[in-house]
């Protein structure tokens, strides 16, 4: 089986890949047979397969070396390309959800593929094809700037990420210089980072006002394919959210201040929780893969096939080095049916975490294998994330392997950033509703908005040492909300649907695996809500949801020997 750094790569002949598309479209529209209108989608499925594959192959290549020129060059010609496809994409959508076998199609492929090519059939006019490729450019851009970031620290140069370490120390002078280091450097950028996001601001609604949606919140809900729940749904939640879980989270980060021992809960000192210092892997990167092959083993037959698979295929990337894209990701390779892990290791316990959520994205979709259609390998978002934060909780009894005696020390860590982090999460969603609903603003505008959402959603940060952050600029580091607008409220609602498979496999751990293992199953051929009913959870929509999740949640972390820690 070939291992990543030799799968294959050629550019994709556009002008090949068009005659074969348009091959079996017309093979599609031109007959009256059920049988021959199927032999073309299995043709198209095939053909969607290969451009993927080869757009994944060379967009990874360019996340794990931004300075590559030949994958820089790989990168800026499916920005340009990507938009051809879905243009031919859009025609076979309209194709299939216009045959008069529609019913027996959706027999086949099932009712939700048929309803996210409904979805995507409106986020797409052939008059958006440039402004697409102006998107895709400019969002190339901040990868582009931010993977580049090399500082001056502790006598060497480093990547943003390898700052990691430093901004939990222990010692307060160090915290703060490494959080001023990471700062300044956005803070060089912040007229480049501010032109780049004011860009995409206006081609993204430019792109809404041409399709016919009132603004770019529509069309960022369509985008992300939100079939069974709406804007006013989520705005429910986000309310929720401000009444249940910030006075919450005040009281927790207040114990924290007098626990650590400071005045004043400054933005770095927000992230040490423990005076004796953070909970961190007792090993380097290849030490914490070999411990996760170990947990994978024991946690089931099927992990441990997936996880030794992965590992032989050298299916994982988790160093921290200059040019490297900041943060971690999954991708998926069509053709060899085998998922991708990207990572940043730093030396924190987010190794750990980065560890077991991604292999929850990767081992659903390794699972959904067998599903044919491109777009239901993974599920949307919201649901995707249900696996990787779940597979989270699902391996707290081996954390012992990674932290030993700290290993009740990070439970704590992980639940309480847990939490805390649904308040960021809307905190993000309700600044990406502002901004789009109010495209005129100015930059100023959307930073001082903000500023108002952070004293809204998190009072107990402190940025007053900090002028970069305390005129609103804390966003710019966020990568979703430049790259994948709308996307960051999925976290919250999968965090509040993890949480029930904490609550679960507390009490019975074979129940919560059983319920697991069956939404990998089906990828992404169910909804959101249909997924939540199938894990026997509650919708995070559902009145009385938060109630008693947070309830158990808050619970446990009040009642966690946290000072003696």
């Amino acid at each position: 089986m070939l291992k990543f750094k030799d799968f294959p790569y050629e550019r994709i002949s556009m002008s090949q890949m068009k005659g074969e598309f348009t091959e079996q479209l017309n093979n599609f529209t031109e007959t009256s047979s059920y049988e021959q209108e199927e032999a073309a989608i299995t043709a198209i499925l095939a053909l969607q397969r290969k451009f993927l594959t080869a757009w994944s192959t060379a967009s990874n290549r360019f996340s794990i070396n931004t300075e590559d020129e030949f994958y820089q060059a790989e990168q800026e010609f499916y920005d340009e390309q990507v938009p051809y496809f879905d243009e031919w994409k859009n025609e076979y959508y309209r194709s299939i959800l216009h045959s008069r076998h529609r019913e027996n199609h959706e027999e086949k492929w099932g009712k939700v593929y048929f309803a996210l090519a409904e979805k995507q059939m409106s986020t797409f006019s052939p008059d958006i094809l440039h402004d697409l490729q102006e998107e895709n450019k400019y969002c190339s851009e901040y990868v582009k700037l931010i993977a580049s970031a090399k500082v001056e620290f502790d006598g060497q140069e480093i990547s943003l990420p390898q700052l990691g370490p430093y901004q939990q120390s222990t010692d307060r002078d160090t915290r703060k210089k490494a959080m001023e280091t990471k700062y300044q450097y956005l803070k060089d950028h912040e007229e480049e980072l501010d032109q780049i996001f004011d860009k995409l601001v206006q081609i993204r609604t430019t792109i809404a006002h041409k399709l016919g949606f009132p603004s770019f919140v529509e069309l960022g809900y369509a985008r992300m394919q939100r079939i069974d729940y709406n804007k006013e749904m989520v705005n429910v939640f986000r309310e929720q959210v401000k009444e249940q879980i910030v006075p919450a989270v005040n009281r927790l980060k207040e114990r924290q201040r007098q626990h650590i021992g400071v005045s004043t809960l400054t933005y770095y000192d927000d992230p040490l929780l423990f005076p004796t210092g953070n909970p961190v892997p007792k090993g380097d990167p290849e030490w914490i893969l070999e411990n996760g092959k170990k947990m994978y083993e024991e946690l089931s037959p099927e992990t441990n096939e997936f996880f030794k698979m992965m590992l032989d295929r050298g299916l994982f990337d988790v160093y921290s080095r200059k040019g490297k894209v900041t943060g971690g990701y999954c991708d998926y390779f069509q053709e060899q049916q085998v998922p991708f892990i990207l990572a940043n290791f730093n030396g924190t316990s987010h190794d750990v975490i980065v560890l077991t959520h991604e292999v929850g994205h990767a081992f659903q979709a390794y699972t959904s294998r067998h599903i044919p259609m491109p777009e239901c390998i993974f599920p949307t978002s919201e649901s995707a994330e249900i696996h990787s934060m779940s597979m989270e909780f699902l391996t707290w009894p081996w954390m012992a392997l990674f932290f030993k005696e700290d290993a009740e020390k990070f439970k704590y860590e992980h639940v309480h950033d847990s939490l805390s982090s649904i308040l960021y999460i809307c905190m993000v969603d309700e600044f990406q509703h502002f901004v789009y609903e109010n495209h005129t603003a100015s930059v100023e505008e959307r930073k001082q908005a903000w500023r108002q959402l952070e004293r809204k959603y998190r009072p107990y940060y402190n940025f007053e040492e900090n002028d970069y952050l305390e005129r609103g600029n804390y966003w710019h580091q966020q990568r979703h909300i430049f790259r994948f607008p709308f996307y960051y409220i999925d976290y919250g609602l999968a965090q509040i649907c993890a949480f029930q498979f904490w609550q679960l496999a507390n009490k019975d751990r074979e129940h919560a695996w059983e319920n697991y293992l069956r939404i990998c199953e089906v990828g992404g051929s169910k909804s959101f809500t249909e997924i939540v009913e199938l894990a026997e959870l509650r919708s995070p929509f559902k009145e009385g949801c938060l109630d008693s999740v947070v309830k158990d949640i808050v619970d446990w972390l009040e009642q966690a020997d946290y000072e003696n820690m």
